[in-house]
């Protein structure tokens, strides 16, 4: 049994969705990675063949004012998983965020390059990162970047909105790759498959900047991409600092013989589609 953690969110849903046959979804409800002194007794009394963690505390700029419940969640937890699973002999896969990087390299990051974090949400995932693989080397982290739906609230949906009402500054600065969850899915089953282990960074391939993805979203949802306007980080201050560039390359994925993801556009068309269609609904 594949026991997917946050199975209401936009990542966990696209797992349910891959594995109708395989999968069985917990929700908070069932598990609260908020207290992971729940974790050995629930693994133990379920014992799945795979944990796939798709549950985490995301809310970055809330993370400055919260780092416990930030650290417990994306730290804690994740070490609490790691161990259980080396334990009772069940595999663990759990994700990580290109806000691990600073964003000073002036080309892609691999997994070899030196985290540095600017933001507690980074910093909560790196801790949980080393803790899953000081536990269960066997695990797998992925690392992944602008996670993108056509299921949930997103940047993609909320874009759509935004422009839809008028005119809408975005971010022209920072850099990275949009990844959409039904394919970063389908690469993490195969990494599986693969008994991969440690770090591996998984990212649709395609550049943007935040701006360029919100003309991108405006262009596929039949609105008026000049409607977005670039501006600056510094123009649009956020409590958690936020990387220039968090571009995730890899130096494992053509060695170990996985594919690597596709261009981000083909999703992301669908994607769009698929929130106007359901914003359309009655």
């Amino acid at each position: 049994m594949i026991a997917v953690l946050g199975a209401g969110g936009q990542l966990g849903s696209a797992f349910v969705r891959l594995l109708p046959d395989d999968a069985v979804a917990f929700t908070r409800t069932e598990l609260d990675l908020g207290r992971p002194d729940q974790i050995d007794t629930w693994v133990s009394a379920t014992q799945p063949e795979l944990i796939i963690n798709c549950a985490a505390y995301t809310a970055v700029d809330a993370a400055e004012g919260e780092p416990e419940a930030a650290r417990l969640v994306n730290a804690t937890a994740v070490g609490r998983l790691a161990e259980s699973t080396a334990a009772h002999g069940g595999g663990l896969v759990t994700f990580s965020t290109d806000y691990v990087f600073d964003g000073t390299k002036p080309t892609g990051y691999v997994e070899s390059d030196l985290p540095n974090p600017l933001n507690v949400y980074g910093s909560t995932k790196l801790e949980g990162e080393d803790l899953l693989i000081k536990a269960n080397p066997n695990a797998l982290v992925i690392r992944t970047s602008w996670v993108l739906s056509g299921t949930h609230r997103n940047f993609a949906s909320t874009m759509l909105d935004l422009i839809s009402k008028g005119p809408v500054g975005v971010v022209d600065d920072q850099h990275g790759r949009p990844t959409l969850v039904d394919d970063l899915a389908a690469a993490t089953m195969n990494a599986v498959s693969s008994r991969v282990s440690g770090v591996l960074h998984l990212a649709n391939q395609g550049k943007t900047t935040w701006c360029g993805l919100a003309r991108e979203v405006a262009e596929i949802g039949g609105l008026d991409p000049s409607l977005v306007t670039p501006i600056t980080t510094e123009d649009f201050p956020r409590p958690a600092r936020r990387p220039a560039n968090s571009v995730l390359d890899s130096e494992k994925v053509g060695g170990l013989g996985l594919t690597p993801l596709p261009h981000y556009r083909a999703a992301l068309e669908d994607a769009v589609r698929h929130i106007a269609f359901r914003v359309g609904q009655p």
